[in-house]
């Protein structure tokens, strides 16, 4: 018998949940390349998302590195261009907590920089100071690490767009065994099309277990461009933003100190 979960906010924003449905089931398209378990969704309305119950249970290394052999193929899937809306989606997209969740832009950028530049830090910080959580000072900070992005990135500036989870941090990826073996299941996407080591960085921004296993299953499919590990803070940049816009406090600094380090 499946069970059912539902996920729901009364006055949620136009579009949010069936962006995040569209966005499971495009995500869960690349199982059939060898992508990892997604939730499967049942059915969505303005007010709510209904998808599978997956029970948690505690991850394992086998699981781990398996799942990142999974996550490269889910990402080697591809999307049409940087900022790419899940398949079959039109509207808005949006990233963060269920009870504050702002836009997050579309497009079809067509390198990671100019995404980064401008589908990602710009409006993420701007809405941080009409919010008045940052400071037109932090979008000078930012604009320097904008000048620097073709040094920063490296030979990564170079990625095809990839099919991203988009919001990777460890609560939105379980771990259960209701098919016998441990295995990963993602919940609660930002899915578009980013760059591939965005998801990466998202997992080492709050802690994840065997990250190592992870990241070794990834490299044994996809390996990853030289310098990947010095790259997570730039990709950090735009969630701790996004941190400083939903709580403020502690967030701000981090942001601060983060530019400046990438920028020093």
């Amino acid at each position: 018998m499946v069970s059912t979960y539902r996920k729901a906010r009364a006055g949620a924003p136009q579009g949010f949940f069936e962006c995040e449905g569209r966005g499971l089931k495009w995500l869960g398209q690349a199982q059939e390349q060898g992508g990892p378990r997604v939730v499967q969704v049942y059915d969505w309305g303005k007010d709510y998302l209904d998808i599978e119950r997956v029970e948690s249970v505690s991850p394992t290394a086998k699981a781990a590195y398996l799942f990142g052999a999974q996550l490269a193929h889910m990402h080697d899937a591809g999307a049409p261009s940087f900022g790419a809306a899940p398949e079959g989606y039109t509207g808005s997209c949006y990233f963060g907590p269920l009870q504050d969740p702002v836009p997050m832009d579309t497009g079809d950028w067509q390198d990671p920089a100019t995404y980064l530049a401008q589908g990602r830090l710009e409006p993420m910080v701007q809405m941080g100071i009409e919010r008045g959580s940052l400071r037109r000072s932090d979008m000078d900070l930012v604009e320097e690490v904008i000048a620097a992005l073709p040094q920063l990135l490296g030979p990564a500036g170079q990625d095809q767009p990839a099919r991203v989870h988009g919001d990777l941090w460890s609560g939105n990826l379980m771990w259960t065994a209701d098919r016998g073996a441990t295995e990963a299941v993602l919940i609660d996407p930002a899915a578009h099309g980013g760059h591939r080591e965005e998801d990466l960085a998202m997992l080492h921004l709050f802690g994840m277990p065997y990250l190592e296993q992870i990241e070794d299953g990834y490299q044994s499919v996809h390996p990853l461009a030289a310098g990947y590990r010095e790259r997570y803070t730039l990709w950090q940049l735009y969630p701790i933003a996004g941190h400083c816009v939903f709580f403020g406090g502690g967030y701000v600094s981090e942001f601060r100190s983060m530019c400046r380090a990438l920028i020093g």
